[in-house]
């Protein structure tokens, strides 16, 4: 004849107990979080399985087994299920390292007309080639379980990443050398600020460059305008006819904010000396010029050079950004505004109203100057 169940006494504490009491009144927590809960709390109050079974409405087994749990591992860890061996992986970790190092290699090194994989493509290699391997467990490979694979891996062998390789071997000199003129920048306008007044005339710092490749864009259909309570946007047909390019030569000046600027068909040495020309037009003939600007082959070519030596000493200065340092060029801000202001979406009849439009929107600019202004890295400057 089989013994008398005895009860099992079960402590639990405040801490635990306030947890059990939320858990068993919530209705996001999993429904088996939740009647495990409730049965503990009840056997709390009521030391019977039975009892507690025939309340939850459960067996009084599985109430014998919730409290053991409890007591052996505490009465939040009796709330989830303990884990389970499982079925043994058929894909072995060897198979699954072939295809981490097959994925992490390009397609077209292995014959295939692709330049990187597709994940149709990497599974049916797999399928192929992984038995002669050693790895008969990927014959029946399915695209989903190697999708499951590489995001294990968190490997993506079909994307794209583009990073820049700093190819200047004098990067930090010549990022330096930029920093130090912005430094001069701020303590010139320190300087007028404490003074309350404009900066002088003694020196103008102007960061310049080239924005070409512009496009004079015509539509063959007007554009239809926005109608209330039916279209919210202008629409426009998707034809266009094309009308060249055009080339932005622009410079600002760092300490009063004004833009100076010429709009050409190209922008070779020869439009790059009509912008210092109209540069050395702007400013009093006492005034030192410096300007910051990228190495193009137009600013330190022959005709360049040639043209710099016949100006008086000390009027430019060129103080050049380091090789796919452009970002630390304040015009390219500059440029950016006016992309996803003036230049965005725009529409012309011809090359010479883009022109016109962009040397509009300089003088726009120029009503209200805007004085930029570089932070990043200054305290580095010397």
């Amino acid at each position: 004849m089989a013994g008398w169940r005895q009860a099992i006494e079960l402590a639990i504490g405040e801490e635990d107990l306030a947890s059990l009491s939320a858990i068993a009144r919530s209705r996001t927590e999993p429904a088996s979080r939740v009647e495990r809960a409730r049965m503990l709390l009840a056997y709390r109050e009521d030391p019977s399985f039975f009892a507690v079974g025939q309340t939850v409405g459960v067996h009084h087994q599985t109430v014998q087994r919730c409290v053991e749990r409890a007591l052996a591992y505490g009465p939040l860890a009796a709330l989830d299920d303990r884990s389970r061996p499982g079925k043994e992986p058929k894909i072995t970790a060897e198979a699954k390292a072939w295809i981490v190092d097959l994925a992490c290699r390009k397609a077209k090194e292995l014959g295939y007309p692709h330049e990187l994989w597709t994940t149709r493509l990497l599974a049916r290699h797999v399928r192929e080639h992984g038995p002669a391997a050693g790895h008969t467990c990927l014959a029946k490979l399915a695209q989903g379980t190697l999708c499951n694979i590489l995001n294990d891996q968190e490997i993506k062998p079909h994307k794209v990443r583009y990073y820049l390789e700093r190819r200047d071997p004098e990067f930090k000199r010549k990022m330096a050398e930029v920093l130090v003129v912005y430094r001069e920048v701020k303590l010139i306008k320190e300087a007028a600020a404490a003074a309350k007044q404009a900066p002088s005339d003694a020196v103008a710092i102007i960061s310049y460059d080239e924005k070409p490749g512009i496009q004079a864009i015509a539509t063959t259909a007007p554009d239809l305008p926005p109608v209330p309570g039916m279209h919210a946007t202008f629409a426009r047909d998707y034809e266009y006819k094309r009308h060249g390019t055009v080339s932005l030569l622009a410079g600002i000046d760092l300490l009063t904010g004004q833009v100076h600027a010429l709009v050409r068909d190209r922008h070779r040495s020869r439009e790059f000396i009509e912008f210092l020309k109209l540069l050395d037009a702007a400013y009093p003939a006492h005034t030192a010029i410096k300007l910051i600007l990228d190495n193009h082959s137009a600013h330190i070519s022959k005709e360049t050079k040639a043209w710099l030596a016949d100006q008086p000493v000390g009027r430019f200065e060129f103080t050049f950004t380091p090789t796919h340092g452009s970002w630390l060029n304040l015009v390219e801000g500059f440029f950016s505004k006016l992309a996803r202001s003036v230049l965005r979406h725009i529409r012309v009849a011809s090359k010479q109203e883009l022109k016109d439009r962009i040397m509009a929107a300089m003088d726009e600019f120029n009503r209200q100057p805007v004085v930029h202004t570089w932070s990043y890295r200054l305290d580095q400057a010397a």
